[in-house]
């Protein structure tokens, strides 16, 4: 009795299972039952408002596959990049708003999905301890939007944001190039400071690149150069810290505090100003 009662409920759970199976194939089913194309993009985009962004670009990509040669389907594939970059599926972003300009590289929105790529790989930007190549990659693509498309609202923000990616760039050639002045293997210290100084000059990093210069300079025994490179630092930003630091060491030490070089000194010896 015992062991047929056993039997009948295995049957039940296995029924039960079976029938929630075809429940789910049929609700799947149902889903991508072939809809009138407006009102199928226009189901995807109140998923959109509501921030149901997975939901959104399900209902996009449907729009795509039942459409594919109208132009909802176009409109359709750039709301599914925007849609996978505001659910942060960067990756996913950049693929579709590739695809959209391969399929129409002259479309309407050609614009806006170079932005969305461009804008994809600044927000992966990671700090400067960790590898650049995703700065770099953000980089080339605002570099590319301000190229294709200047005088737009896109080639401004993206020159807003170059500024921000130069900025990270050159501290990370810093952070290297401390850590190599730290090892005392000054000329590769001294080709990461240049690097900052002849390619991010604009950059809040500059004055350091400078003073760090002297220092490598000056561990080179070359001080020509290092008086160079600390005149130039005087020249650019006198009132900063670094080219009080940099007075110190070319005096030879003291408390770095005199923010003037007097014509006698070092400084005014060689420059003209």
């Amino acid at each position: 009795m015992k062991r047929s009662l056993v039997s009948s409920l295995s049957v039940l759970v296995i029924a039960m299972a079976l029938a929630g199976c075809n429940s789910s194939r049929q609700a799947r089913e149902l889903a991508y039952v072939e809809r009138p194309v407006e009102a199928l993009y226009n189901a995807a985009a109140d998923e959109l408002d509501s921030r149901d962004y997975i939901r959104a670009i399900e209902l996009f990509n449907e729009v795509e596959r039942q459409h594919p040669y109208s132009e909802w389907a176009r409109r359709a594939t750039i709301m599914s990049a925007y849609a996978s970059f505001r659910s942060r599926r960067y990756e996913d972003a950049i693929s579709t708003a590739q695809r959209y300009l391969s399929l129409n590289p002259a479309g309407d929105a050609a614009p806006y999905a170079y932005h969305l790529i461009a804008l994809s790989y600044f927000q992966q930007i990671v700090d400067v301890g960790r590898d650049q190549r995703t700065t770099e990659l953000a980089r080339d693509g605002l570099n590319d939007v301000v190229r294709r498309f200047p005088n737009t609202d896109y080639a401004r923000d993206a020159q807003i944001k170059l500024d921000m990616v130069s900025d990270q760039l050159a501290g990370k050639e810093m952070e290297i190039g401390r850590w190599y002045l730290r090892r005392n293997q000054h000329l590769a210290a001294v080709n990461r400071f240049k690097n900052v100084i002849d390619n991010y000059d604009t950059t809040s990093h500059t004055p350091e690149a400078l003073h760090r210069l002297v220092e490598a300079y000056l561990s080179l025994g070359l001080r020509g150069e290092a008086v160079a490179a600390a005149s130039v630092l005087q020249y650019n930003y006198p009132e900063s810290q670094w080219y009080e630091a940099s007075y110190a060491l070319i005096e030879g030490g003291g408390d770095g505090s005199s923010q003037q070089a007097s014509n006698e000194s070092w400084l005014g010896r060689i420059t003209p100003w």
